[in-house]
C-alpha cells in the first residue's frame, strides 16, 4: 500500500502572493511607498567607443570563426572589387545572400562558382596575398547593408594594415 502523505500537517506559513491578496485597495503598497529615486545612467562618448569596440570584437570573432561563400572570377581567383584604394574580397554568408548579390548586379542569370572558405584564413592568408590595402566585404548589397572588414591593425595582419593615424 502507498502512503500518499495524508498525515503530513499542512503547512501554516503564508505565501508572499497571499499577503498581496489581503491587502486593502485603498493603501498603496509598502514598495510603492518607499520606491527608491531612480538611478540615471551617465553615458559618455568613451562609454559608446568601448561599446562599439566591444561589438565589432564580437562580429569579428564570429566572422573568423566561420566558413563563408567566396565567388571565383573567370580565371578561377577570389572575386574581389576595388573601392577608394581598397581591394574588397567579396563573401557571402550562404546562397540566398550570393544570390541576392548577383540580382542586385543583374547576373542572375549567370552560374556563380564559389568556394567555401573560413572567415579566418579570409583575413589572414588571402588579404596578405593581395596587393595594396585589402579586407573583407561581407554579404555586400543586402538588406541589412552587411559587413566591411577593413585593413586595420586587430582584423588583418598588421603587416598589411593601413595605419589610420586614429588612437587604439
Amino acid at each position: 500500500m502507498f502512503d500518499n502523505g495524508d498525515d503530513v500537517a499542512k503547512p501554516t506559513r503564508r505565501s508572499k502572493i497571499a499577503d498581496l491578496a489581503d491587502w486593502p485597495v485603498t493603501e498603496e503598497p509598502p514598495a510603492a511607498r518607499e520606491a527608491p529615486a531612480p538611478v540615471t545612467a551617465v553615458t559618455t562618448a568613451d562609454d559608446h567607443l568601448a561599446a562599439a569596440r566591444h561589438e565589432l570584437a564580437v562580429l569579428l570573432g564570429e566572422f573568423r570563426r566561420t566558413a563563408v561563400l567566396v565567388p571565383l572570377d573567370e580565371a578561377g581567383d577570389l572575386w574581389s572589387a576595388d573601392q577608394g584604394g581598397v581591394r574588397w574580397i567579396c563573401a557571402f554568408s550562404d546562397e540566398e545572400a550570393l544570390a541576392r548579390f548577383a540580382r542586385a548586379r543583374g547576373d542572375a542569370g549567370r552560374e556563380w562558382t564559389y568556394q567555401t572558405v573560413l572567415g579566418a584564413r579570409l583575413l589572414d592568408v588571402m588579404v596578405p596575398m593581395l596587393p595594396g590595402p585589402a579586407g573583407v566585404a561581407l554579404d555586400a548589397g543586402s538588406e541589412d547593408g552587411g559587413m566591411l572588414f577593413p585593413p586595420v591593425a586587430g582584423i588583418v595582419p598588421d603587416a598589411v594594415a593601413v595605419e589610420t593615424g586614429g588612437t587604439r
